[in-house]
């Protein structure tokens, strides 16, 4: 029987992964925070960095970032076979498989996390411009830029949705107060009419 692996093994891993590439979660929270602070004046890193850490708990984006970067790191070492170690290597404009991955990964959150990560692959926020950039170190981060878009997105998503949620709840505890504090008025009026009576 073939060995199971573990989810926390592929979540650490996962994790490690981006550290060894030099991708922190405050590097990532930080894009949450630019992409959703506008709509949500009092939003905070932790909310973001808690969002964040909730996308890196799904299984598809920890698999994906695992097969992202392995492959960076065999182009890194020139260990493809051509001609896909010079497409990786080169970051070639119409190699669209590291957009695939990525994109994969961001359905799972909806139309916010899409447009989103479409967004960020084109304006290259943060740490994903680091990334993308060609350095002489020889580095190679042709899956990486598009995978940590779409953590961003997904959190960014996920983040909406939720103060939408809270938002919402708070409206609906709001309205209950109001309710109960009509009927209690009502139910005094009718008390002091008995007394009265």
């Amino acid at each position: 029987m073939k060995k199971q692996v573990h989810s926390i093994e592929v979540r650490n891993a996962a994790l490690a992964r981006l550290a060894e590439r030099g991708v922190t979660l405050d590097d990532i929270a930080e894009i949450v925070y630019l992409m959703q602070s506008p709509y949500h004046p009092d939003l905070t890193m932790a909310q973001c960095m808690e969002s964040v850490k909730a996308v890196l708990e799904k299984r598809e984006m920890q698999h994906a970032i695992l097969v992202g970067v392995e492959l960076d790191t065999l182009a890194e070492k020139g260990l493809l076979s051509e001609p896909l170690q010079s497409i990786i290597a080169s970051d070639e404009g119409l190699f669209g498989c590291d957009e695939t991955l990525a994109l994969g990964s961001v359905f799972g959150y909806g139309s916010i996390a899409v447009t989103t990560f479409g967004h960020l692959d084109k304006h290259k926020v943060g740490v994903i411009k680091r990334l993308d950039t060609k350095s002489a170190e020889g580095r190679v981060h042709t899956f990486l830029d598009d995978l940590v878009a779409s953590v961003a997105a997904n959190a960014s998503s996920r983040m909406a949705h939720r103060m939408r949620d809270e938002q919402e709840a708070e409206l609906a505890r709001s309205e209950a107060a109001k309710l109960q504090e009509a009927e209690l008025r009502v139910e005094e009026k009718g008390k002091g009419t008995e007394q009265a009576g």
